[in-house]
């Protein structure tokens, strides 16, 4: 008799094919896992076809404000031929120089005669270059030499001492390629930009770095700058008067106010502020400012207290001759609270009112005298 617990022949036909089925599935995946890594390396071929199929993931284009080190030599090698070294020559006064006894040793030749280096850059087809005007400041004869050798003499056009700008003129047979001007705005702070120069008399060094800050500040010795660049990039003497470009290869800024102690700081006048006096200079060889003709301090508290007035406004603390303000009766002690019918309560106010009026125009004056309130009309004079 069969026992009660033996498998059925069908039910072992199951089992078997369901094992047989088990392994199938086993060998079928082991062999998937062992072509996956090819199929990785295989995709990136399809994936690098952007025709074939656009890639949504990929990086975007480089922007404008990017730099790499592809992008330096390729405007350095556009702009160099627009760069020159700036040599001046200037005569050092000197008491013996003509004495017989001190020619027998020297002969005619002035033997103090004081050389000086800078940096300028073409900014007309005719043969204009734009420098810093402490750069050329009396010198008896300029050279500019460029990047390929060619050395020619320049004459001075026009120069500006309050914003340290100068325009030379050479004579060529060639029209020159002058550099782009670009938007000094629109530069923002950590963008790289370029400087070219001769610092020390290393005829067109280049050095990069970022735009450290914008707008600044400074005084150097008599001049005072507004809007000064900031920068990282080197800039050392014999740099002052070359361009400050940006990744397109445009000049936003003219290199100044270099500090010699300093390590990674230079400055920069904004091509903004500049480009309007390098064309009067240009047109007029100088610059036309209208002024007042006194000495101002801001009104503070101890002020206010002795001249019984409020505390605002900017109190005249010298008149000069003949000035517009001693033609028209402004005298010492007086407090001006408006130009007109504007605020002023600093030197940069009156600076920010002036610059929108012309020579011979006639600006009112809110004034405090001995505490008392008068009106004062004046006629802007050229600033001499």
């Amino acid at each position: 008799m069969p026992r009660e617990n033996a498998i059925p022949t069908w039910l072992k036909a199951i089992l078997i094919l369901l094992v047989l089925a088990l392994i199938a599935c086993f060998v079928l995946l082991f062999n998937y896992d062992q072509l996956i890594p090819n199929a990785a390396q295989e995709a990136p071929k399809t994936e690098d076809r952007a025709i074939d199929q656009p890639n949504d993931n990929s990086d975007p284009a480089p922007s404008s404000g990017m730099l790499g080190p592809v992008d330096i030599p390729d405007i350095v090698q556009k702009v160099s031929p627009s760069i020159v070294n700036v040599e001046c020559s200037r005569s050092v006064s000197d008491p013996f120089y003509g004495d017989p006894f001190f020619r027998q040793f020297f002969g005619d030749l002035n033997p103090n005669v004081e050389n000086s280096i800078g940096t300028g850059f073409v900014i007309s087809a005719d043969g204009h270059i734009a420098t810093n005007q402490h750069v050329i400041d009396g010198a008896d004869e300029i050279m500019v030499n460029f990047n390929d050798g060619n050395k020619l003499k320049a004459e001075v056009v026009g120069q500006d001492y309050e914003m340290d700008l100068a325009i030379l003129k050479i004579a060529s047979k060639e029209k020159m390629v002058p550099l782009t001007l670009g938007n000094s705005e629109q530069l923002r702070v950590g963008e790289w930009v370029i400087a070219i120069g001769n610092p020390y008399g290393l005829d067109h060094t280049v050095t990069a770095g970022l735009v450290s800050a914008k707008g600044r500040p400074m005084q150097i010795e008599k001049r005072i700058y507004k809007d000064l660049i900031q920068t990282d990039a080197a800039i050392n003497p014999g740099n002052s008067g070359g361009p400050l470009l940006n990744t397109k290869g445009e000049v936003v800024g003219i290199n100044t106010a270099v500090n010699a102690q300093a390590q990674g700081i230079g400055f920069a006048i904004s091509i903004n502020t500049a480009r309007d006096i390098l064309d009067d200079l240009i047109s007029n060889g100088k610059i036309i400012r209208p002024y007042i003709g006194i000495g101002l301090q801001p009104v503070d508290t101890n002020i206010a207290e002795y001249l019984k007035v409020e505390n605002k406004g900017i109190v005249v603390v010298a008149v000069e001759p003949r000035s517009p303000a001693e033609k028209a009766g402004l005298a010492k002690y007086d407090v001006i609270t408006t130009i007109n019918k504007k605020a002023v309560n600093n030197y940069d106010d009156v600076q920010d009112i002036l610059k929108d009026q012309k020579v011979g125009d006639t600006i009112v004056l809110e004034v405090y005298r001995e505490a008392q309130p008068m009106i004062v009309s004046l006629k802007l004079a050229e600033k001499p």
